[in-house]
């Protein structure tokens, strides 16, 4: 096994840091920026909006692959290598994402960039741990959250906005110059560890790489098009959770017994990564949800633009920036499973204030429990890497890590998609509800069907009035139906973080100084 002892990098471990953390962020930020440019890619490709919502489906479930198989590509080709080769893979097919002509043509595009992309998270975080000693690494895991916490809540505005002002295109051009300078300044300070020089990973294992692929492309399908199709009522969901099922069997197995395996699974033995591994799902499944649903809450019930309702909740950014410092500059001095435990439970908290939104707010109503949710969730990720990642063997650290930033996509996509059915489900079960209760004999209905109808009288006739004060009071029912929706969905994501917040105490707490590691 390789030496875990101490190597001191040549380069100032800051810009290490800014080097790796560049790409990241422009990798992390290009999962959400994409969202918005759906609607205009599909106008542009002459598809409809479901066939361009394929342009997300494809990016993740190549990028979903290939960031647990990292730790195998980077001992066979070189970390340093590996790396860069990602950055310039991830730029080239931003360049042609930019420049597509059709949707298949973008479509293999943004695979491409998927694979370049499925690197950057975990070799990001392995060479931070491995770079700075262990009282400042909650400082480089701080830097790390910002890239992954920040960026996402920072896509969806400059996504709308460069879509708005410019076009869609540019969602995509604004990388290249982003990936030139992560790359250049990669081979000026990059280094591979000698375990990485001395390893011998061996051959492919093309079976748990194919078999990875399927049982992720399928789950993929499921969340995507599950709440379209009626989840299990339809013939090719059933046929693809079947396929699922199987290759899920098939690659645990494989990666169990294989001698050298692509994703070593043995490393979940450990118990901090196996349940940092848990809350950190459970923490994707929040951060993603959350900031998918409020965006879409704007748009669809308040009438805001891609541009303003990026802009509206992206002030979890600045709760997140600020809380990544601050816990980054204390975690390792003080317990960090207290850290992770008081940032569920503020989450939770931030949850239940969200789900107190109404129709009448104004864009400045959420923005201190948007801020405070930010700041939880850095809270969470910060010390959460810390854990996780502390008490293994340092040849050990980047398959950790691949597993970790895996689960935590995973969690993503099981969260929007959860978040989607409840919204829609329980919009439905509430429409039916207040249907049943606002007849004629309802002295609000009566009240309300004398107002729309007198004023739409002025300037109708007497059947014409009648329709559009039918049509109103609808319109009014299904907006509140589907508010309570939305409710319901902070509430379930409220309790979620709840949960997590007494599971931090079951982890170790890494022993200063001893954290394999960092070196």
């Amino acid at each position: 096994m390789p030496s875990t002892g101490a190597q001191k990098p040549k380069v100032n471990p800051w810009f290490i840091a800014i080097a790796v953390m560049i790409a990241t962020f422009m990798e992390v930020m290009d999962t959400s920026i994409a969202s918005v440019a759906v609607p205009y890619i599909a106008g542009s490709t002459a598809s409809t909006n479901d066939e361009a919502e394929w342009v997300l489906t494809v990016y993740l479930v190549a990028n979903a692959v290939f960031l647990p198989a990292s730790g195998w590509l980077s001992e066979k080709f070189g970390r340093k290598n590996y790396l860069i080769a990602s950055v310039g893979i991830f730029t080239l097919a931003s360049f042609l994402c930019g420049i597509a002509p059709t949707l298949p043509f973008i479509l293999a595009a943004r695979a491409l960039q998927g694979i370049g992309g499925g690197a950057l998270q975990p070799l990001a975080q392995a060479i931070l741990v491995e770079s700075f000693p262990p009282q400042k690494q909650g400082q480089a895991l701080g830097l790390y959250a910002l890239g992954v916490v920040v960026a996402p809540v920072i896509g969806p505005a400059l996504g709308g906005y460069l879509t708005d002002a410019v076009s869609w295109r540019w969602a995509f051009y604004i990388n290249v110059p982003i990936g030139l300078l992560a790359m250049f300044l990669q081979s000026r300070t990059l280094e591979d560890p000698d375990y990485i020089k001395h390893a011998k990973p061996g051959k492919l294992d093309g079976l748990g790489l194919g078999s990875l692929a399927l049982w992720v492309g399928c789950l993929q399908y499921i969340l995507d098009k599950g709440q379209e199709d009626d989840w299990f009522g339809d013939m090719k969901i059933r046929v693809a959770f079947g396929v699922m099922i199987v290759t899920f069997i098939l690659f645990l197995v494989r990666e169990f017994t294989a001698d050298k395996p692509l994703v070593n699974l043995r490393s979940l033995r450990n118990r901090n990564l196996g349940l940092s591994c848990l809350l950190i799902f459970l923490l994707g499944l929040v951060l993603y949800a959350i900031t998918t649903v409020l965006p879409v809450f704007y748009q669809t019930l308040l009438g805001y633009s891609a541009t303003k309702s990026g802009l509206v909740v992206s002030p979890r950014g600045l709760g997140a920036m600020v809380s990544a410092i601050v816990v980054g500059a204390t975690v390792s001095k003080l317990d960090p499973r207290w850290f992770v435990a008081l940032g569920f439970a503020i989450l939770g908290g931030s949850g239940m204030w969200l789900s107190g939104f109404t129709l009448d707010i104004s864009p400045w109503s959420l923005f201190w429990p948007i801020v405070v949710s930010g700041a939880a969730i850095s809270m969470c990720f910060v010390p959460l890497g810390q854990l996780a990642l502390g008490t293994l063997p340092k040849d050990e650290v980047q398959n950790g890590s691949g597993i970790f930033n895996f689960l935590r996509n995973i969690g993503g996509s099981v969260g929007i998609s959860w978040m989607n059915t409840i919204a829609q489900r329980h919009a439905q079960t509430y429409r039916f509800s207040l249907l049943h209760s606002f007849t004629p004999a309802n002295p609000y209905f009566q009240r309300a069907y004398n107002s729309y109808s007198q004023r739409m009288s002025m300037h109708a006739g007497p059947h014409l009035a009648m329709q559009r004060a039918y049509d109103l009071i609808s319109r009014g029912l299904d907006a509140q139906s589907q508010i309570a929706a939305y409710v319901d969905d902070f509430r379930y994501l409220a309790f979620v973080a709840f949960c997590c917040a007494p599971l931090a105490f079951l982890l170790s707490r890494p022993k200063p100084g001893a954290a394999q590691a960092a070196g």
